[in-house]
């Protein structure tokens, strides 16, 4: 189990979780701020603050949490600002992917308070320009916290700390993880290391703008689909996919089949074949019926082409536009990375 306590800088994150390690039995307290020496060893020229930005950090940042989680005999403690969205996506996703349940806690003392104590916190005791400059970076970063607020309270369990000391805040959190009620309600789990089969249904609206999700565990868009379960076919995979992510009712003889992609594994991210199928046209009854699940998928779109790429990752896009390819010709498309991966391959009628 994984409990991301989140705030502003000056929030009280660290000071609650060591006293939650008191209160909760066999915890770890595992500070991603510990990861700094590592990447500025290996680039001198990264900010402290800039680390949720570095994709590095944000790898090793989870892969560090899953990895103390196997040993833990309770939960990891992770007190750590987290202000973007999709960064949020990304390190949550990811340590959902690996079977560990995640609960969010956001820190949120008043703005008054929160000023108050980022002019008198001590960072660094004895040194009195390394402390103004981290009170100085604090201030600045303050305004970035106030407008992620807006998503972090529909995301997380919101704590207003400004007149609990530590021990109470510990107390307060330590409670919201027994009652499992900040637990985030991410449904994804991979499980197992191996290349899988999935299926993505291609749906698009009466101006042929393409339907996209938007998950809760990675940050870029997707194709609404997912994979294949142990004997179900692909076709079947995609009908299912679609009812359970967005409430529509496909039949088999309503898909075709556009373009078939072996997608190689990267990291800890499996590969293995994608198929894209065409589902048609939704009119608009269907429209207003979409439905999406709660705490899988955030929001749907209809997207053009030119909006598509920059909501997609690359290898995704070239599939996209591989398979609007065979939609508008009645082929079939075979790739591999999302492009063409033999003569004569491109195109089968």
């Amino acid at each position: 189990m994984i409990v991301w306590v989140n705030g502003a800088f000056g929030a009280g994150k660290t000071s609650a979780c060591r006293e939650m390690v008191r209160l909760l039995p066999g915890s770890l307290l595992f500070d991603p701020d510990t990861l700094g020496p590592v990447l500025r060893a290996a680039r001198p020229d990264t900010e402290p603050a800039g680390f949720p930005e570095s994709p590095a950090w944000r790898r090793l940042a989870a892969e560090s949490a899953a990895t103390l989680a196997a040993e833990a005999d309770g939960p990891v403690l992770v007190p750590a600002t987290l202000l973007r969205q999709e960064h949020r996506d990304e390190i949550f996703g990811s340590l959902a992917g690996r079977g560990l349940p995640v609960h969010h806690i956001v820190l949120d003392p008043v703005e008054t308070i929160l000023r108050a104590r980022i002019a008198t916190r001590e960072d660094v005791p004895g040194d009195p320009e390394a402390t103004a400059e981290l009170r100085r970076r604090a201030r600045e970063a303050l305004p970035a916290y106030l407008t992620a607020r807006g998503w972090l309270a529909g995301d997380a369990r919101m704590v207003d700390n400004g007149v609990l000391t530590p021990r109470q805040t510990a107390e307060r959190i330590a409670d919201l993880v027994r009652s499992g009620a900040a637990r985030c309600p991410i449904v994804r789990s991979e499980g197992g290391d191996g290349d899988t089969v999935a299926a993505a249904v291609l749906l698009f609206d009466d101006r042929d703008r393409v339907l996209l999700v938007d998950p809760a565990y990675k940050p870029d868009w997707e194709f609404p689909g997912g994979v294949v379960d142990c004997g179900e076919s692909p076709t079947a995979a995609g009908i299912r996919e679609v009812a359970e992510e967005l409430g529509l009712r496909l039949h088999p003889e309503e898909l075709r089949l556009l373009a078939v992609d072996w997608e190689p594994g990267a990291g800890r991210g499996r590969g293995g074949l994608r198929l894209v199928y065409d589902g048609g046209r939704l009119g608009p009854s269907q429209v207003l019926r979409l439905r999406l699940p709660a705490g899988e998928l955030r929001d749907w779109h209809f997207a053009t082409l030119r909006e598509a790429a920059d909501m997609l990752p690359p290898a995704r896009m070239r599939r996209l536009v591989a398979a609007l390819q065979a939609r508008a010709d009645g082929g079939l498309r075979y790739l591999e990375g999302g492009r063409p991966a033999a003569r004569g391959a491109a195109s089968t009628r």
